[in-house]
């Protein structure tokens, strides 16, 4: 015992024997043997409990495992399905919200009624009458002051009368403007005003629903559905694209739209300005050391609002984003009207269809008309040109069309019913401008002087 501990126990107690042994092993190793062999093999203590754990813990074995929660583990397919099953929930979310905001701007925009209006068939080709209005009510004092207040320019006329053949099927839109120095046959109440002739667009002054029933009367035409857009409208659909873009080949301006444009190239023009180039009738451009006149008049506006469109489809496509889009639809109501026949699903429908539609594939002509001045005070108008007139029609509307019940009258004041014409396979026709003569001689194409759609370098 020099060493401190009991005789005989220098052989198991050594350091180096000790040294990463478990505790108790030798215990542990002969309650294995015990259990295995022997007499005593049936008493060892708890050996049932110990063999059913065995057993437990077999057969738990290939079983989900348990968290301490109690709850299983979820796998990896399941984890895929809730989680595709979360993005439809936040899609439709999303979607439905989408629609609800839709929904709220466009309860938004003002609506008209239209009795003369025919309802359009699901799918088949149908026209709009687009009305640029010139009305002054509502303008900003700035917009008074570059196209004069309703004080000043009181009633209502139409800037512009355009009729837009829309046809889903093969997502074509082809346009037709009517000048609006037209002389066309007055309907009640417009003849105690107005007499039985007179322009196009002074049947505006009586509101949307009589210029319809005018051009229907003239011209066989039925309309589908109405859209006016004041000065207002006009400007805050172009601000909220943020501007269009247009390449002047010359410095331009108009003393009466407040069109001035002093440096050519292309350039962003705001909404205000973009008003100036549609409205512009006295256009002007420097060119070879002096400033030309564009003598074409309504025609010339005609062509510019044309160049117009593309650009504002071009800007349109090119800029779409969640913050213009919204800024879009939120400015349209201000400014903008449609006929409550007008669907809100009918518009969505359109928008999804033509959202990929090509700005260079607008086809955009003129009803052909002649110079004339025998309509007492009226001054220098235009009456419509047959046959060309009805071909361009026919071609146009084809079936859709009806028999006009107040035809327009010709250059001698008398009315002119239009005479039978075939459908031809002919493309459209380019705008007509006036000549110097009696009949009108279609443009191939506009004038170089014109603005065109461009893309800034």
């Amino acid at each position: 015992m020099a060493n401190g501990r009991p005789t005989g126990d220098e052989s198991d107690r050594s350091p180096e024997k000790g040294r990463g042994k478990h505790a108790n092993q030798e215990g542990l190793a002969a309650l294995g043997r015990q259990m295995r062999t022997g007499p005593e093999a049936q008493s060892v203590a708890n050996e049932s409990g110990l063999r059913a754990l065995g057993s437990r813990i077999d057969s738990e074995r290939g079983k989900p495992k348990v968290r301490r929660t109690g709850k299983p583990k979820w796998s990896r397919g399941k984890k895929t399905v809730v989680a595709l099953c979360a993005l439809i929930v936040l899609v439709a979310a999303i979607t439905g919200g989408t629609y609800g905001y839709l929904w709220y701007r466009y309860d938004q925009i003002s609506k008209v009624h239209i009795n003369a209006e025919v309802a359009a068939q699901s799918g088949a080709p149908f026209t709009i009458l687009v009305i640029g209005s010139d009305t002054r009510v509502g303008e900003s004092s700035q917009a008074a002051q570059s196209f004069g207040s309703a004080s000043v320019v009181t009633g209502q006329r139409s800037d512009v009368v355009q009729l837009w053949r829309v046809t889903p099927s093969t997502k074509q839109i082809q346009i037709l403007s009517i000048p609006r120095d037209t002389v066309v046959s007055m309907l009640p109440p417009d003849t105690t005003q107005f007499g039985t002739y007179n322009r196009i667009n002074s049947s505006y002054n009586s509101g949307a629903n009589q210029l319809v029933k005018t051009i229907t009367a003239n011209f066989g035409i039925p309309i589908n559905h109405v859209v006016q857009v004041d000065f207002s409208g006009f400007q805050n659909a172009v601000n909220a694209l943020g501007g269009i873009y247009l390449d002047f080949p010359y410095p331009a301006k108009d003393a009466y739209s407040g069109l001035n444009i002093t440096t050519p190239g292309c350039q962003l023009l705001n909404g205000s300005q973009a008003l100036a180039v549609a409205r512009a009738r006295h256009y002007e451009y420097y060119a070879d050391g002096y400033w030309q006149y564009d003598g074409t008049s309504d025609f010339g506006r005609i062509q510019r609002q044309d160049v117009f469109l593309k650009s504002l489809i071009t800007a349109a496509k090119s800029k779409v984003s969640p913050l213009t889009v919204n800024a879009f639809i939120g400015s349209v109501h201000e400014g903008v009207t449609i006929d409550d026949g007008f669907g809100f699903n009918e518009l969505i429908g359109l928008a999804l269809t033509y959202h990929s539609f090509d700005p260079t594939n607008l086809q955009a002509q003129t009803l052909p008309t002649e110079a004339a001045n025998g309509f007492g005070n009226l001054g220098d108008v235009l009456t419509v040109q047959q046959p060309e007139a009805q071909q361009m029609l026919v071609n146009l509307f084809g079936s859709d069309l009806t028999t006009p019940t107040n035809p327009p009258p010709d250059a001698n004041g008398v009315p002119n019913p239009p005479p039978p014409i075939t459908p031809t396979t002919v493309a459209p026709a380019s705008p007509s401008t006036p000549s110097t003569g009696s009949t009108a001689t279609p443009t191939p194409a506009p004038p170089s002087f014109n603005p065109t759609p461009c893309t800034p370098s």
